[in-house]
């Protein structure tokens, strides 16, 4: 699989692909990307291409309803993620915004609903069609600086995918919003943490502190409180650095770092304590 991973193009498949979700989560069923864990190395390399793009899928919110609470979050913040960072990646287009927006008002309205009363039918169809239209915003856009970031967590500390994006997030959003701080303010309006006449520096700040707010609400641990060794995560900065660059996604970002500054960003997620932007 190694031969495969981005930026090669995977556009040739042998077998077409139907695919059904069961979590309201990664939108894979309509996208073109997957992801392949090297066990060797302790990557996640990204696999993208036509071949991996499903012919169809059968998308049915009540195959979630036996979803847990922790998994329902943290797919549930996948989702938000792929919308947000197709909403404000550099290659953001009118048809990807108008999917973006749609999903995180779908999501912002649901996902706490669906976290906390598991079986309603409403919540749990708002959050699915809102994974799939999150996914198809991202597939005509991209991700960004998060996805970026998150994918070398997985690989070297087994935490799942939504759950790494979600400890990420608030510090992540701090770090970009003065690179479109217009867009970020439009995606707290549509979440509903800003109202339609905030400013968009009051808005963005709210999407920074609601985003905090939903961490807390649905339980989402800090790298610590995971499992993670304080040594291990130090130690391993560096190369989850260089492999979130490599991945290109922190390209899309509307403020693009370096090394050091993902370093520094790794330390303010496990320290908790903003950095100055």
């Amino acid at each position: 699989m190694r031969d495969y991973k981005a930026p090669v193009a995977a556009d040739k498949a042998k077998l077409p692909v139907i695919a059904i979700p069961t979590t309201a989560g990664t939108g894979s069923e309509c996208t073109r990307f997957t992801v392949i864990t090297d066990t060797e190395r302790d990557e996640k390399m990204l696999i993208a291409g036509l071949g991996a793009l499903p012919l169809a899928a059968i998308v049915d919110y009540e195959l979630t309803y036996s979803v847990p609470a922790r998994t329902t979050a943290d797919t549930g913040i996948d989702s938000f993620t792929h919308a947000l960072e197709a909403y404000v990646s550099k290659r953001a287009n009118p048809f990807s915004d108008a999917l973006a927006l749609a999903a995180m008002e779908l999501i912002g309205k649901h996902l706490r609903t669906a976290y906390a009363e598991p079986r309603n039918a409403a919540a749990r169809e708002g959050m699915m069609l809102g994974a799939t239209q999150a996914g198809l915003a991202f597939s005509n856009s991209s991700v960004a600086l998060v996805h970026g970031m998150s994918r070398p967590i997985g690989a070297h500390f087994h935490v799942p995918h939504g759950l790494s994006n979600a400890m990420l997030l608030p510090a992540i959003t701090r770090y970009s919003v003065p690179g479109a701080e217009s867009r970020y303010a439009e995606a707290a309006r549509r979440v509903g943490f800003a109202a339609p006449t905030d400013s968009d520096a009051v808005a963005a700040a709210k999407l920074i502190t609601g985003l905090e707010a939903w961490n807390k609400e649905l339980s989402v641990p800090t790298p610590a409180d995971f499992g993670i060794r304080e040594a291990d995560w130090t130690s391993k900065m560096p190369l989850m650095a260089q492999q979130a660059l490599a991945s290109g996604s922190p390209n899309n970002n509307p403020r693009v770092p370096d090394a050091a500054e993902i370093v520094a960003l790794y330390t303010e997620v496990w320290t908790g304590a903003p950095r100055n932007v």
